[in-house]
């Protein structure tokens, strides 16, 4: 495609999710960040720039899912691209209470995976045909289980994304839209870990195990997620693309 997209990212408010929205942006396609909390999505709209806009709107919730939708076709008409950027880990470990396990559980199966899929069900009547495309942001925890443990719900939830993307392709690549997985490893310089980050220790002992001999940034991840929703990738569906420095292939 060579005229400008409209490009939907969920989880637009930092890390991953701003690094994909301005990979976007820079290219000159119209991206809508989506997230709970409207003053950093307003902030990262305005130092992005006229090209990116906000809708605030917790993906878990199906009402603030279709307002959210709602918004963006009336005013674009349509969606090319939606990349399922949001997410996060609270931490389930087996010896918790069980009340607290469950309650963990819902929280991070509505985000990382219910949310996925209202966001790629509310939009596939508006995806572009052909020529759409769904990126889901899964996660090396879908075939590690965390490098550390303490992740039970977020790893269920991103093997989930995994059965999410495969059935997705099946029905919508008939329709010239194709739904792939960036599934990305040790990611830094991102507010995933916490507002500390990870520790200068522990960054060290997970880069020890990476043939690449360093971190992923947020940009490594976008500029996968760039190309599977480019036209070069129009034959590339129901795919997970690893990126994670060789921390794990051969799946």
């Amino acid at each position: 495609m060579t005229d400008s997209r409209v490009v939907v990212v969920t989880g637009g408010g930092s890390g991953i999710g701003r690094a994909i929205a301005a990979k976007f942006a820079q290219h000159g396609d119209q991206v809508v960040i989506i997230g709970r909390t409207e003053a950093k999505l307003r902030s990262v709209a305005d130092a992005l720039g006229e090209n990116v806009s906000f809708q605030v709107a917790d993906v878990s919730q199906r009402e603030q899912v279709e307002a959210a939708i709602a918004a963006i076709v009336q005013t674009f008409n349509r969606v090319d691209v939606l990349v399922n950027n949001a997410g996060f880990v609270q931490g389930i470990r087996a010896d918790m209470p069980l009340a607290d396990a469950e309650n963990v559980w819902d929280a991070e199966i509505g985000t990382n995976l219910k949310g996925a899929f209202l966001m790629s069900v509310g939009c596939a009547p508006h995806l572009t045909r052909p020529g759409g495309s769904i990126v889901n942001i899964s996660s090396i925890a879908a075939y590690t289980g965390g490098s550390s443990g303490g992740v039970i719900g977020y790893s269920a939830a991103k093997a989930g994304l995994h059965g999410l993307t495969v059935a997705l392709a099946r029905e919508l690549s008939p329709q010239g839209i194709t739904v792939n997985t960036v599934a990305p490893g040790l990611v830094v310089e991102t507010e995933f870990f916490g507002a500390g980050g990870l520790s200068e220790a522990g960054i060290r002992n997970r880069v020890a195990q990476i043939p690449a001999g360093r971190p992923g940034q947020p940009d490594d991840v976008a500029n996968a997620v760039f190309f599977l929703a480019s036209d070069q990738a129009s034959y590339i569906t129901g795919e997970v693309l690893h990126v994670n420095g060789g921390w794990l292939f051969g799946h």
